[in-house]
This record gives C-alpha cells, sequence and structure tokens, in this order.
C-alpha cells in the first residue's frame, strides 16, 4: 500500500507520465513534504530543483522556499535573504532566535543574521546593538563569539553604523589576545573597512604594526592576506609611509613564505598608482630615485631568489616600475628586469608542473608590458624568447607563442625577424598527436600568421600544410584556418576549409564549414585590387559577390533553431550588399564619362537655382549613393547593439565597418555634393598608434589616407571633376585590400545572455485575444528571468532591464467612433533592475477602440557602463476590446427610441408623395 502511495504522489507531482501546471506540481511536492515517512520527505526535497528548472518564476520558487524554510527552519530563512531582505517577520523571527537555548538554533539564527546584514539597512541598524550586547556578554561562549563577530563586516550601509562597528572591533582586538580571536576579529575588521571605505587608512596602518610587532605567524599571514585584499581594492589609500613600512618589513623578515606574501602585495601595488606616489617628490622634499629606493633594492634580492614564486613577483615589481616611471635614467633597473625574465624563463619553461606554468605566465605577462612600455627592450625580449622555444617542453611552448603574438600585435616590426626562426621550429614540431601538440600547432600557426602581416609565402603555406597532414586532427586544422580568417589570411584559410568538407558527419556542419570555404574565397578575390584600374575593380568585386552569395546559402542551411546564427547571416548580408554599394560607387564614376552631363545642363541648373545639377544625372546618383552608405553605417550600428555578448575584438569591428561606410559617405559629400559646408574636425585623425590589430591599424591608416585626399581636393576644383571620381574609386579600392577579420565571435560564442519573458494575463492560446472592456484598462504585468550560459559576465553585464510595451490597432469593429488620437496607440517604457536575475513591473494600458489590438512587448538592456544593447526578445500579443455592457444598453435603447421616429418621417413621406 505504502509502495503504490509514493508511486502515486510521483506521478502526481509531474516526474512520471502525467504533467501537471506548477501549482498543481507545488501543492504535491508539499504533501511530500508534510509526510510522517521519512522516505518520502527527502525525496520531496531532491525533487525541486526540477521544479524550478521548469518554471523559473519567483512566485513559485518564493512559495516553495517558504515551503522549504518550514521543513529546516531559520537555516533555510537566512538563503532567502536576497529574496525577501526586507521582511520585517522574519527580522523578528532571527532576533529571536538569537536567544534560543538551542544550539543548532542559535547557529542558523547567526547564519540568517549574517545574510540579513548584508541584504537590508533596516535589519543591520537593529540587529548591530544586539550583536555588540552578546559579543560583549560574559555569558557567551567563545566559539559564539568567533561566530557572532563576522556580521559586523556588513555592518556599513552608513558611516555611523560603521563607525561604532570599528569601535567594537577595536576594542575586542584589545581585550582578547588570543589568536583566534585577534585573526577574526582583524580579518572583520579589514572587510568592514574596505565595503566602508571608511577608515581605510588607518586599517592599512593597523595591518601593519600587527605585521611589524606581533610574534606569531598566524597573525602577520592573516596581516598580509588582508593587506593583500586592501591593495587589490584600494590601491589609492596606500601612503609611501605605508609602502615603505612594508619594504623594511619584507627585508627584516627571515622567514621566505613571509616574504613572499608581503613581496606579492607590493607587487600588486606596483602595477597600480601607488607607485608613482611612492616615487613622487613631496613638497620640500627630495624624492627618492627609483634606483636607490628600498622597493627596488627588495624587488633587486628576489629576482633571482630560489623559490620561483618569489623571484617571479621581484621581477613583477621590476617591470611595473622600469615601465611606470618615466625618468631616463633606468638603464640599470631594466636590465635586471630583463636579466631576471630571462632566468625565469629558462627554469620554468623546463618544467610541466602548475607551478612553474603558473610562474611562466607572470614571466610572460611582463615580458609583454615591458615590450609595449620599453619598445628599445622588445628586440632582445623576442631573441630571448624564440632562443628558448627551441628547447622548451610542449606545455610551456604553447605559453612562449602567446606571448609572441602578442608582442607581434603591439610591434608589427619584429614580425619579419621572427618568421623564419617560426617556421624553422613549424618544419620540426608536432611528432606525436598529443593534445599539447595539437595546441601548439595551433599556437604557433598562430604566431606565423600575426608575424608574416602579409599574405603567407608558398613555402610557409607548402610547411604548414605538410604537418598538418602528417599529425593533425580536423579539430587543429579547423582551429588553425579559424586563426587564418581572423588574421585576414584567406587563401590559406580557404584551403584548409576545402580540406574538412569531407571529414564532418552532420550536414549543418558540412554547409557552416562550405560557408567560410566560400567567404575565404570572396576575401581572396579582393586581394587583386589595384589603384587606378577601375574596370579591374569592378570585376574583382562582382566575382566576390558571386562567392558571397554561395556563401549566405550555404550559411542559412547551417543554422537550426537552437543554433540560429544570427549574427554571422547579418554580417555576412551587410558585407554583401556593402560590396555592392562600392561597385555602384564605382559604377557612378564611370557614368561621368559615358555620360557626362548635356549641353543645356547650366542652363537648367541656373533655373532650378541649384548649381549641383550642371553636373547632369550623376549628381542625382552620387546623393543615392550618399543615403545608401549613411543606411549601411545605421545597420552595423543596429548589429553592434544587438551584440550583447560580443567580445570587444569583434565589437570593434564592426564599428571600423560602420566608420567605413561613414567615411564613403562624408567624402561624397565633402567632394561632390555640399564641399562648402563640409567640415573635417570630427573626422580628425586619431592615429594607428592605439590599434590593438594589425587590421584595426590598417584600417586606420587607410581612413586618415582618405580624409587627406579628400581635404586636399576639397574646394580647389569645382565638382564634378574626373579628379573627384578618381578620389572616390581609389578610397574604395584602398579600404578593400585590406583584408578583411573575420573575429572570434563569428566563430565562437564565450558568454550568452538570453532574457526569458512571461506577460500576463496571457491567453491559452497564442493566436487567441484576450477581451477586455473598452472602458476598463489592461493591467499587463511583464515578469523576466535573465539567463546566462558558463561563463556569465565575462565581457559585460547587465545593470538594468528596458521594457518597451506599444499596441497598434489591427481592425475595428461595430461603428467607426471618432476617437482621440492619444487613444488609439499605447506607447510605454519602463526600466527595472533584475533582482537575483528576475524582474517584473506593470503597465496600464487603454483599449478605448473597438476591436483587435496588437500588444508588443520588446526588451533592451543596459550595461554597468550605461550603454544599451537591444537584446530582444520580442514578444507579442492580441487584445479584443469589446463594448461596455452599460454603454451597450444605452445604445441600443437610443437606436429603439429613433426606430418610431424614423418610421412616422417615411410615413409623413409617403403623404406628400
Amino acid at each position: 500500500m505504502a509502495s503504490n502511495s509514493t508511486k502515486s504522489f510521483l506521478a502526481d507531482a509531474g516526474y512520471g507520465e502525467q504533467e501537471l501546471d506548477a501549482n498543481s506540481a507545488l501543492m504535491e511536492l508539499d504533501k511530500g513534504l508534510r509526510s510522517g515517512k521519512l522516505g518520502e520527505q527527502c525525496e520531496a526535497v531532491v525533487r525541486f530543483p526540477r521544479l524550478f528548472q521548469k518554471y523559473p518564476f519567483p512566485i513559485l520558487i518564493n512559495s516553495a522556499f517558504l515551503k522549504l524554510a518550514d521543513v529546516f527552519r531559520v537555516g533555510m530563512l537566512g538563503s532567502l535573504a536576497s529574496i525577501i531582505p526586507e521582511r520585517k517577520n522574519a527580522h523578528h523571527s532571527i532576533r529571536q532566535s538569537l536567544d534560543s537555548h538551542d544550539n543548532v538554533e542559535v547557529e542558523a539564527a547567526v547564519f540568517a543574521a549574517a545574510n540579513f546584514s548584508a541584504q537590508s539597512k533596516d535589519f543591520a541598524v537593529g540587529i548591530c546593538n544586539k550583536i555588540s550586547e552578546m559579543i560583549q556578554g560574559l555569558a557567551t561562549p567563545v566559539d559564539l563569539k568567533l561566530k557572532l563577530i563576522p556580521i559586523l563586516q556588513h555592518m556599513h550601509h552608513d558611516a555611523i553604523l560603521a563607525s561604532s562597528a570599528r569601535q567594537l572591533l577595536q576594542q575586542l582586538v584589545s581585550a582578547y589576545p588570543s589568536t583566534k580571536m585577534v585573526i577574526v576579529s582583524l580579518h572583520t575588521f579589514t572587510l568592514l573597512a574596505a565595503s566602508s571605505l571608511v577608515d581605510t587608512p588607518k586599517q592599512i596602518q593597523l595591518l601593519l604594526q600587527y605585521l611589524k610587532n606581533d610574534p606569531r605567524k598566524a597573525v602577520k599571514k592573516l596581516a598580509i592576506q588582508d593587506l593583500k585584499l586592501l591593495a587589490n581594492k584600494t590601491p589609492h589609500t596606500w601612503s609611501k609611509e605605508n609602502i615603505q613600512a612594508l619594504c623594511e618589513c619584507a627585508l627584516q623578515t627571515p622567514y621566505d613564505s613571509l616574504k613572499l606574501g608581503m613581496l606579492s602585495v607590493l607587487a600588486t601595488l606596483s602595477g597600480t598608482i601607488a607607485v608613482k606616489h611612492y616615487f613622487s617628490i613631496a613638497s620640500g622634499n627630495v624624492g627618492s630615485s627609483p634606483r636607490s629606493s628600498d622597493l627596488v633594492k627588495l624587488a633587486q634580492e628576489c629576482c633571482y631568489h630560489s623559490n620561483r614564486g618569489t623571484a617571479a613577483h621581484g621581477v613583477r615589481v621590476l617591470t611595473n616600475i622600469a615601465v611606470s616611471c618615466q625618468e631616463k635614467d633606468l638603464l640599470t633597473l631594466e636590465q635586471d628586469a630583463v636579466f631576471g625574465l630571462e632566468s625565469l624563463l629558462v627554469l620554468c619553461s623546463q618544467e610541466d608542473s602548475p607551478g612553474a606554468q603558473a610562474t611562466l605566465k607572470i614571466a610572460l605577462n611582463c615580458m609583454v608590458k615591458l615590450a609595449k612600455g620599453r619598445p628599445h627592450l622588445s628586440q632582445s625580449v623576442v631573441e630571448t624568447l624564440l632562443t628558448q622555444l627551441h628547447s622548451a617542453q610542449d606545455t610551456a611552448r604553447i605559453l612562449m607563442c602567446h606571448c609572441l603574438a602578442a608582442i607581434a600585435m603591439q610591434l608589427p616590426v619584429l614580425g619579419d625577424g621572427m618568421l623564419g626562426d617560426l617556421v624553422e621550429l613549424y618544419k620540426v614540431i608536432g611528432r606525436s598527436a598529443t593534445d599539447k601538440q595539437q595546441e601548439l600547432l595551433v599556437s604557433l600557426a598562430t604566431v606565423i600568421f600575426v608575424a608574416s602581416q602579409k599574405a603567407l609565402s608558398a613555402e610557409v603555406k607548402a610547411v604548414i600544410k605538410q604537418q598538418l597532414e602528417s599529425v593533425s586532427n580536423g579539430w587543429t586544422v579547423y582551429r588553425i584556418a579559424r586563426q587564418a580568417s581572423r588574421m585576414g589570411n584567406h587563401d590559406m584559410a580557404r584551403e584548409l576549409y576545402q580540406s574538412l568538407l569531407t571529414q564532418v558527419a552532420s550536414e549543418h556542419f558540412y554547409f557552416w564549414l562550405n560557408s567560410l570555404k566560400e567567404f575565404s574565397q570572396a576575401e581572396q578575390c579582393l586581394t587583386g585590387l589595384q589603384e587606378e584600374n577601375y574596370s579591374s575593380a569592378l570585376s574583382c568585386i562582382a566575382e566576390s559577390l558571386k562567392f558571397y552569395h554561395k556563401g549566405i546559402a550555404s550559411l542559412t542551411a547551417a543554422s537550426t533553431p537552437l543554433n540560429p546564427l544570427s549574427f554571422q547571416c547579418e554580417f555576412v548580408k551587410l558585407r554583401i550588399d556593402l560590396l555592392q554599394a562600392f561597385s555602384q560607387l564605382i559604377c557612378t564614376c564611370n557614368s561621368l564619362k559615358t555620360s557626362p552631363p548635356p549641353a543645356i545642363a547650366t542652363t537648367i541648373a541656373m533655373t532650378l537655382g541649384n548649381d549641383l545639377q550642371r553636373c547632369g544625372r550623376i549628381s542625382n546618383q552620387m546623393k543615392l549613393s550618399m543615403e545608401e552608405f549613411r543606411s549601411l553605417a545605421s545597420r552595423y550600428g543596429d548589429l553592434y547593439q544587438a551584440s550583447f555578448d560580443a567580445d570587444s575584438a569583434t565589437l570593434r569591428n564592426v564599428e571600423l565597418q560602420q566608420q567605413s561606410c561613414l567615411l564613403i559617405s562624408h567624402a561624397i559629400e565633402a567632394l561632390i555634393l555640399d564641399p562648402e559646408s563640409a567640415s573635417f574636425q570630427e573626422y580628425g585623425s586619431t592615429g594607428a598608434a592605439h590599434a590593438d590589430s594589425e587590421y584595426e591599424r590598417r584600417m586606420m591608416s587607410v581612413y586618415n589616407h582618405v580624409l587627406e585626399e579628400v581635404e586636399s581636393l576639397n574646394r580647389k576644383y569645382t565638382p564634378v571633376s574626373y579628379m573627384h571620381t578618381a578620389c572616390l574609386c581609389n578610397a574604395i579600392i584602398s579600404l578593400l585590400k585590406v583584408p578583411l577579420s573575420f573575429q572570434r565571435y563569428f566563430f565562437q560564442k564565450l558568454q550568452s545572455t538570453s532574457i526569458k519573458l512571461a506577460l500576463s494575463p496571457s491567453p491559452r492560446n497564442p493566436a487567441e485575444p484576450i477581451a477586455v472592456q473598452n472602458n476598463q484598462q489592461l493591467a499587463l504585468k511583464v515578469e523576466g528571468v535573465v539567463q546566462h550560459g558558463s561563463k556569465p559576465g565575462l565581457f559585460r553585464r547587465i545593470q538594468s532591464v528596458c521594457l518597451n510595451v506599444s499596441s497598434t490597432l489591427q481592425s475595428k469593429s461595430g461603428q467607426d467612433y471618432k476617437m482621440p488620437i492619444d487613444n488609439v496607440t499605447n506607447e510605454m517604457e519602463q526600466r527595472v533592475e533584475p533582482h537575483n536575475d528576475y524582474f517584473s513591473t506593470q503597465f496600464l494600458l487603454n483599449f478605448a477602440i473597438l476591436g483587435t489590438h496588437n500588444i508588443t512587448v520588446e526588451s533592451s538592456v543596459k550595461d554597468a557602463n550605461g550603454i544599451v544593447w537591444k537584446t530582444g526578445p520580442r514578444t507579442t500579443i492580441f487584445v479584443k476590446s469589446l463594448e461596455d455592457p452599460y454603454s451597450q444598453q444605452i445604445r441600443l435603447q437610443q437606436q429603439q427610441a429613433q426606430q418610431p421616429l424614423q418610421q412616422q418621417q417615411q410615413r409623413n413621406a409617403y403623404t406628400r408623395f
């Protein structure tokens, strides 16, 4: 009998074949929780997560948590603090439970008090005195005091509350000198100072005092840990005296572990503004030279230390000082940094241990920073890396390849010098098919692509393909092809994509690879462009468009409902439209020769009062071209706003395409349509020095060159002349000669963010309208859940959600009443902040006109920087506005009253007749 009841309970709860709605499933699980059998209670508890996944809406989740809290009492209440932070009955329950004689209940109350204090200012203010009395009370056990003290870290909601908590902690540190009490109190002290940003310099001094004077090693370690926390969070609050005191402690301590910890704090500070304060010249005093300071002395002592971590932090300090200090006489310090990096590189590249790899990463990051900040040292750094690359372990080689690629991206002049060594190394690696060897093949190929800058030579391509044919798998080939597409080596990418077409088992993968092959072939067609050869440019663009149209057909076939490839399709469509606009503009420029202005063009221009009409039909064509490029720029802007999950390099690529459209539009206006009012202030040279990639650097160079040419021709020649059309055509060719870069987001989505909306009321059938009377307002409730992938907030996070609700009249019913224009449509917008990825709001909508209305709810998001992103989704429901019964009754009565009068009028008319 019990077995049958259990089966019935599970089936009714929606976990068997029968599926119930949310409320019914919750009621059945509640029956299981209230069962007298422990097994059924446990089974009901473990079924709750599936219920949450199926119905992720706060009303149900709140109800479920309250039912669970009834089982687990106060401990579960603490977990609900973020959902019900201001619930007064919860506050009262926690205060009562703190006075309980049950130790389990008291511990649960302490946990709940900590969580509610972090969320609610009212609760923190009300509970602070209670916590203080319990901590200072003689009857409170020491173990309980140790659990109560961390609650004080949440008393940061206002300055008065933080000050009282700080005074209590100061008393505890002095009154209870035991190790455990000092450690807990000091750490709580630090967390309170970091959160409230009040008295942070005093906290730094207090920690330094304990670090210097307290003989206990555990207390010293805690002080170092907290100093590291404050160095990360508030480096600007560190004074020169604080850093000096920490340097003295590090120089004097005999313990390597403590020296390592203190050096890590100094390494963190050396990369911030604190190091500039340390070396600044105080008013009235002679500033300390970087060469003679204790910080440099400590770093020089440690950069050759036997402990790898200590040596790494020492080198990191020297590198940061060399990069941040602008003094000329830093030759010795720079040499120490380079020699220290070389020794670390040799030491760590021979080991595969995690510790050695972590140290190697620090050293390589310092090399990249040093090469960027001190370019005259970059050549020696690259030579060191290339020399060590031959003898290093595969794991270290991969990291060193990443470092070389980063340096070559920043300093392209070094690329040609390292290409020969890289190709020679590529010939001898990859003797096995291990994962490390495959990763090394990809990393080294990436460095070769970056170093080559232009098209790969036949020899380099032969070396890469030979290695890939011998030991690589299909995934490795795809990754290398993907890197070739990102670096603009489309010829190499096309061949690799072609080789993979027969190695995939899914037709969607086949169409995806085939589309990439066609896109690479399309971009390869543009490499034959030459300036002043406009007929050849038209044929190259036409050939490229042919392959692009083939590719977009394959790309559409590769999309699935779960992976619609919306960004990829829109990006390629924009590229096709841009190429067509370029081709049309070249044809328009050529029309000046094929269809010159008629003889009466000047007379027509004088008659119309438009001087541009003397140029003939080309003036109207140029105006259409300018509008087309502005439209393309707007579409690129829309694509940018829709790409919330894209990485910064992809967004910058989209932005560059948009700038190309605006550049040509501006050139048409400045040269032909309106040369008198054209301004070059906003299009000034931005410089290519700050470019993050070779593609961006080359595009910026083209922009500056085109602007210089346009400005030199502007107002010198009367439009339209062959000089103007040649300038426009050469600008197009210059833009297309830069190989297009397909960035990471085209291939890979590292961050995934989506919004799921639920509207109330909602019809049972989406096609059915919701009935509402025309004299009432519809209260539309919009709820939403923000869903994330495996890496939430990798590039940007949602700060607020903007909900836009609009309604339009689809069809009228009944009589055509004359209504004010305000009553015809609804247009509202609200901005809400998600709470634990949930948000909700309500709209009052008016439907005074009888008929069917279409309600559209569209969401967009704003990130922490205030940028608005059009992420969607877009949800639509239908509402049918019905006449209210009272108005309907009055109308019918009026109609009935009018009928006898109309009949009498008809009789009178017949009588007269």
